[in-house]
């Protein structure tokens, strides 16, 4: 009999694993993007965005196609945690894959004008399209953040999948980065002094990711006990 429920236990803790290294895969490529693909100086002269477009041709492409799959992964643990938790049905649940949407498209959306400044025709396109990334950059705050991480806190704090304080955090980033989105509208192009609050959610991604490996046996557990996950 303990053999049995051992071996029952092995889908949901692989699974939790599994999960939770989707979400730590997906943070690492992004920082891996985000190092190789930094992007000219804010201000730059047509001349000076040309140059960085000619010496960081295969960087800035390499860049975009980890930025394009690593949210795929961080959206992928982020389902993963909904339908742990047994509220794909509810609200909340729902919210969080609407959010997961807005974050995807807002990222694929910034990484096609990284793509299309490359093209070396016509001359302003390349100096068009990284101005118009700045402009993208305010939709993480404005929308894209808040929508996924509120809903998600609003689900972790009625299972017990991770340590409450996961979801008061996701909810105070999400609450955070809206304010930060209000606060900085009239900013055209935002410093980087405030996009690099972005790595605040980077963070607590990798944090949940592997909480969630550590507890995938505890979590296993009262799934298969039949325990409801709900708080």
């Amino acid at each position: 009999m303990a053999e049995v429920a051992s071996m029952k236990d092995v889908p949901t803790r692989l699974f939790c694993a599994l999960s939770g290294l989707s979400g730590i895969a997906g943070v690492a490529m992004l920082i891996v993007s985000f190092a190789i693909n930094y992007g000219p100086p804010l201000g730059s002269s047509d001349e000076v965005f040309a140059k960085f477009v000619r010496d960081s041709y295969a960087s800035i492409l390499w860049g975009a196609w980890l930025q394009a799959v690593g949210p795929v992964f961080i959206v992928l643990f982020a389902f993963a945690l909904v339908h742990i938790a047994g509220q794909r049905s509810r609200l909340a649940g729902w919210m969080t894959f609407f959010g997961a949407a807005v974050l995807m498209m807002v990222s694929l959306i910034e990484i096609t004008f990284y793509i299309s400044a490359l093209y070396p025709r016509p001359q302003t396109m390349t100096p068009i399209s990284l101005e118009l990334i700045y402009s993208v950059q305010h939709l993480y705050f404005i929308v894209a953040a808040p929508a996924l991480f509120i809903p998600l806190g609003v689900v972790l704090f009625r299972a017990r999948i991770l340590p409450r304080v996961f979801a008061l955090l996701a909810i105070l980033i999400g609450a955070g980065f809206a304010i930060v989105g209000m606060t900085s509208l009239l900013t055209l192009t935002l410093p980087a002094s405030i996009t690099a609050l972005g790595s605040v959610q980077a963070i607590w991604w990798f944090a949940a990711g592997v909480t969630l490996i550590v507890r995938s046996k505890q979590v296993a557990q009262a799934h298969e006990g039949g325990n409801a996950l709900a708080g």
